[in-house]
């Protein structure tokens, strides 16, 4: 079956992608991919610790596990781990609070091909079939790539935050405005 991006050219099919629960070998291939400076610019500004990347697989494997749903590994028609897509309750005491929470991030080598818009959909429809009635997407107001995802994947905009500080030591201290999009599975 061909998927197409709904306002794109009827010759653009999305790429193959498939989605795996991510190993223990993924935390180095996810601290790899998302080494560019342009990849982390809405997440802190600089790409996390390989041990941060450890931890969050681990976790990830729980959440399958005790859940049915995780961010999964992203991989190409290669098999090569490209980045991750999936869901994960958002735990933050501000925002969309005890909501799952659908995210994405690719390796900017792969950034304008359709990967994260393939992988996402694959990942609602799992997350769907684990019983989840609604997902968010929480998304910095300036990045454009990610709300035009979100726009493909049919979620609407719901509420506006302001972000709480970040920590001194990040590249942006001070607040910033997130979109909350929503879509009923």
């Amino acid at each position: 079956m061909i998927t197409r991006l709904k306002g794109c050219p009827v010759n653009r099919a999305l790429p193959a992608v498939r989605l795996r629960v991510p190993t223990d070998e993924d935390a180095l291939a996810w601290h790899r991919v998302f080494a560019h400076p342009d990849v982390m610019e809405f997440q802190g500004g600089r790409n996390a610790e390989l041990s941060a990347y450890e931890e969050l697989t681990a976790r990830q494997r729980r959440h399958d596990a005790e859940r049915g749903f995780c961010l999964w590994s992203v991989l190409d028609g290669s098999e090569q781990v490209i980045g991750f897509t999936g869901a994960q309750p958002w735990e933050r005491s501000w925002g969309p609070a005890g909501e799952i929470e659908i995210g994405w991030r690719l390796g900017r080598e792969y950034w304008g091909r359709g990967y994260v818009t393939a992988a996402a959909r694959m990942a609602l429809e799992r997350v769907r079939g684990a019983g989840v009635p609604r997902v968010v997407a929480m998304v910095d107001a300036r990045n454009t790539r990610s709300i035009a995802v979100t726009r493909r994947l049919g979620m609407r905009l719901a509420e506006v935050f302001r972000t709480p500080a970040a920590r001194p030591d990040s590249q942006s201290a001070a607040p910033r405005e997130g979109h909350c999009y929503r879509l009923d599975l």
